[in-house]
């Protein structure tokens, strides 16, 4: 009797880890951008704190709605591609059989080994095997637009949450820099983590994130100071 020995892969999260990382980046960086934008504006300490909530709130809101409709999109694909599939196997299940038996022959197997592995995951689960062989649609991969949702509106949240509380607790003169440097500081931590996460280099994941941050922030500051001394303010 063969044991069976279950491993954990890392593509078993990557649809939870694609939307935490994403929203928790984009949490970050959105508003620790509007917040350094309305300071380096000379905006009032409310003012900053406002337009830090606000932005919170829109765009966990935003990501919510988008990874949903984005990863609904793909779901709907893959069930019309499952039904297509269904309605073929139903017309044709010998061709279907030769199909899955010739993708068997491209990965390496022989052709009466593939004829065999054919027919047995054929008669064991025959859509599961064409879905998997043949689309590239498995369990593991499939698409969870609410999961994708609450996930991505959740992790936006509560990046979101760092640099407002920096926000609110830090001084007028030195608002900027803090903020700044802390939300920095948020991003390499975050990008090194998914990097460890899914295997990558940790340095290369918190450069990354780092730099386009940092570029980012310093963008939304010149504009915030340029449009607040042609207001006037």
């Amino acid at each position: 009797m063969l044991s069976h020995h279950k491993e954990r892969h890392r593509t078993e999260r990557i649809g939870w880890l694609r939307a935490a990382v994403l929203g928790a980046n984009d949490g970050i960086l959105s508003t620790a951008s509007l917040v350094v934008g309305v300071a380096a504006a000379h905006g009032p300490h409310n003012s900053i704190l406002v337009a830090g909530i606000a932005g919170l709130v829109a765009g966990s809101m935003s990501m919510a709605a988008g990874e949903y409709v984005s990863v609904h999109s793909q779901a709907d694909t893959e069930q019309a591609d499952l039904n297509r599939e269904r309605a073929e196997l139903k017309a044709d299940v010998a061709g279907e059989h030769r199909e899955l038996a010739a993708i068997y022959v491209t990965r390496g197997l022989d052709s009466v080994l593939a004829e065999q592995v054919a027919t047995q995951l054929m008669a064991h689960d025959a859509l599961g095997a064409h879905a998997r062989d043949e689309l590239g649609i498995s369990s593991t991969l499939s698409a969870r637009p609410m999961q994708a949702a609450f996930t991505s509106a959740g992790s936006f949240a509560a990046g979101a949450a760092l640099p407002l509380a920096m926000a609110a607790i830090s001084p007028d003169v030195n608002l900027i820099p803090l903020v700044s440097g802390t939300s920095l500081l948020f991003l390499a931590f975050l990008g090194g983590l998914a990097a460890h996460a899914g295997g990558a280099g940790v340095m290369t994941g918190a450069v990354r994130v780092t730099f386009w941050g940092a570029l980012a922030m310093a963008i939304t500051a010149g504009v915030g100071a340029l449009f607040g001394t042609a207001a006037g303010v």
